[in-house]
């Protein structure tokens, strides 16, 4: 989910801002229900949408959210397919903390963060009632695990084979984020861990795209503090290179400032050809405002992604949007970028990348569901 973009970003005030904007400069290169039973419709053809979200949860930290028809028409004719997830955490009622006020999001209490298996269920039904037409417009992703769990890739594996035909990946879920870790009771997940390991094995077997936020540094870094998360991440990637990963908003938050050399670390990512496996997702309104903030940094981005064109895909990170106006705010606040952008590379941040990847995906997770499940695997 959203938090505040590392872009070097964050609530710094405007002269901290640019500041943390110069190193980015300075680092990088120039340069109702429907039928059940019926075949998966096939994914729509382009028929004039303009973008595709590859990052949007339809319920938020309480587990509420829209009815994903009502989502649909939100959708319209401008949206024409979604990577749809809900929450894997649960935001706990501690009246003894909150009283009568009762929390919706992570910030509003001190009570414990929890993991909530159900999201994968409920996003499995709502997909569901849908009619095969309306589903192709749609690619659930699996979330409610604890990736901190060496039985996390069998509830993913399970998942699959109790709602075949419906899911495309997994996430988004979290291994480093600032506030939300610290909350969750338990053991904390960690790019080290041998349970990330096991889950983007399984990913990588059934062709499950991972999607997952891991913050670039780590909340108030001392000045010169190199950030150690970023060896450990491509460590991680190195040694699945058959998983599809999509890094989520570039790892910022809301106090997780971008590191010097940010765009580029992340260059050196793109360019790397062991990491073919490596995205990123530009999802998130408070990314795109810090993207957008000068001329400056909007070119800078810009040729990143003009350099790059296969990598990037866009996607708003919005939480139960109902109403159009608010959820193509991202998309609103990025026109200054899509203007800077070679016309491939704005069709493929907007559309061509999302197609590309989730098509593949649909493919190999209904082959693997075929081979191991013990009926047929169609998108029903």
């Amino acid at each position: 989910m959203a938090r505040k973009f590392a872009f070097g970003f964050g609530w710094a005030a405007a002269a901290g801002i640019a500041i943390v904007f110069a190193w980015l400069l300075a680092a990088t290169p120039s340069a109702k229900q429907g039928p059940r039973q019926a075949p998966a419709a096939a994914a729509p053809s382009d028929s004039g949408f303009v973008l595709h979200d590859s990052h949007l949860h339809l319920t938020n930290y309480i587990q509420e959210g829209p009815d994903i028809r009502d989502f649909l028409k939100v959708m319209g004719t401008k949206v024409g397919r979604v990577a749809i997830f809900g929450l894997p955490l649960q935001q706990m009622w501690d009246k003894g903390n909150t009283g009568d006020f009762a929390p919706t999001y992570y910030l509003q209490s001190d009570a414990p963060l929890y993991y909530y298996s159900f999201t994968d269920a409920f996003i499995a039904m709502q997909y569901r009632s849908l009619t095969p037409a309306e589903q192709a417009r749609f690619d659930p992703m699996i979330t409610g695990f604890n990736p901190a769990d060496m039985y996390a890739a069998d509830h993913i594996k399970r998942v699959l084979l109790t709602f075949p035909g419906v899911f495309s990946g997994i996430g988004e879920f979290t291994i480093h984020k600032e506030f939300v870790s610290a909350k969750i009771p338990g053991k904390t997940a960690s790019l080290l861990d041998p349970a990330l390991d096991r889950i983007l094995d399984f990913a990588a077997e059934a062709g499950l795209i991972a999607i997952f936020h891991n913050d670039i540094d780590m909340p108030f870094p001392k000045p010169g503090q190199e950030p150690w998360i970023v060896p450990q991440f491509r460590n991680l990637l190195l040694r699945h290179p058959n998983a599809k990963v999509i890094w989520a908003h570039a790892g910022v938050g809301r106090i997780v400032h971008p590191v010097k050399d940010q765009l580029g670390m992340m260059e050196r990512g793109l360019a790397a050809p062991q990491l073919k496996n490596f995205f990123i997702d530009i999802s998130w309104s408070e990314m795109a405002k810090y993207v957008v903030a000068t001329p400056d940094t909007t070119a800078a981005m810009a040729d990143l992604i003009n350099r790059y064109p296969d990598r990037f895909l866009f996607g708003t990170d919005e939480v139960g949007p109902t109403e159009q106006g608010k959820y193509l705010t991202t998309y609103d606040i990025y026109q200054p970028l899509f203007a800077k952008l070679t016309p491939d590379a704005k069709q493929k941040l907007l559309k061509g990348n999302y197609e590309r990847l989730f098509d593949e995906a649909r493919l190999k997770v209904r082959a693997w569901e075929k081979a191991h499940g013990k009926g047929t695997a169609e998108r029903r």
